[in-house]
């Protein structure tokens, strides 16, 4: 890559966007940041530029935000980052943490909402209604439609097992009270749009710091969640990152399968995960069950080789995408 490269950071909340991906905030050898950064993921050149606004003022330096993409704007939300005091002063959005306190600078948690307009390159913070979530970072936000909605994340000792709903045409707060059992409380875990109306949550780190590896998935129309089980039950994640896949499928990468970070130092580097998990949510379609099933044997039994030709146009098309992606 190229170009005026972001420094390595940490707590960065990334995006996709008009063949763009778009990367703001996180935690480098200075701090937090509120630079935002963007690349084109499709012309091949791949070359950064560090987004300058033409007008409004960016959020304060943070990291460990969500955001929400609707209609050519970004919209982040909450996070961990400095102001300075006169600013904190008497701020309902901002809890401090009064461990971290320094001179004139406060450290703490806020539930802001700020919007980046991509085609107008211009910062502004929209005045919402309705009740706020709590201040909070390492939460994990999904879009469905026009809303976007917000599970978890951490403030002081505390991991909240609350959702919450921002329509992000009138900027209007709601809270979701589920009607069935809930997820326990969590951070540093994903929550991937499935569907319309249905979220997936996977994985995080519960109040007692222990790497979580359950599965749910919300209906947002009934408000109820219904846990799973799957094959993965021994692989917990956290700081990973998960994205929709075919067939409503959802892949997870990376992040780590412990708490590497313990009393502020790296005890354990052994945790950190670089293979894929691929959960299923709902049952495959035909044509799917079919591809698998020609793929994964295809190699074994020459009769197969000898009959792909005779397979339908689309199916041995697919066919031969997964075999040449196996071989």
């Amino acid at each position: 890559m190229s170009g005026e490269i972001p420094p390595p950071m940490s707590g960065t909340c990334s995006c996709f966007l008009i063949g763009h991906m778009y990367i703001f905030g996180g935690y480098d050898d200075m701090g937090q940041t509120n630079q935002l950064y963007r690349v084109n993921l499709l012309d091949g050149d791949y070359r950064w530029k560090n987004v300058k606004a033409e007008s409004g003022s960016p959020p304060s330096p943070r990291d460990k935000l969500c955001c929400w993409v609707v209609n050519n704007r970004v919209t982040y939300f909450g996070g961990y980052g400095h102001k300075t005091l006169d600013d904190i002063m008497d701020d309902k959005s901002f809890v401090v943490d009064t461990a971290s306190l320094e001179q004139n600078v406060g450290w703490g948690w806020n539930n802001e909402v700020h919007v980046f307009d991509t085609t107008l390159a211009s910062w502004r913070e929209p005045q919402s209604s309705g009740r706020a979530p709590a201040p909070r970072a390492a939460h994990a936000g999904a879009t469905l439609g026009h809303k976007g909605y917000v599970y978890g994340g951490r403030v002081l000792e505390t991991a909240p097992s609350d959702i919450h709903c921002l329509d992000l045409e009138s900027w209007t707060w709601s809270e979701i009270v589920p009607t069935s059992t809930v997820p326990g409380g969590r951070s540093w875990h994903s929550l991937t749009a499935l569907s319309d109306n249905t979220l997936f949550l996977f994985g995080g780190l519960n109040v007692d710091c222990k790497p979580m590896s359950d599965r749910w998935v919300l209906d947002v129309d009934t408000k109820t969640w219904r846990e799973f089980d799957h094959p993965n039950n021994n692989k917990p994640r956290l700081w990973h990152t998960a994205s929709q896949a075919k067939d409503s499928d959802v892949v997870v990468f990376g992040g780590s399968c412990d708490y590497v970070l313990l009393g502020g130092t790296y005890e354990s580097l052994t945790g950190h995960s670089n293979d894929a998990l691929v959960f299923q949510t709902q049952p495959y379609p035909l044509f799917r069950i079919c591809v698998d099933c020609i793929a994964k044997n295809v190699n074994n039994f020459k009769m197969l080789q000898n009959q792909l030709p005779s397979l339908p146009r689309k199916l041995l098309e697919a066919v031969q995408r997964r075999t040449s992606r196996i071989i």
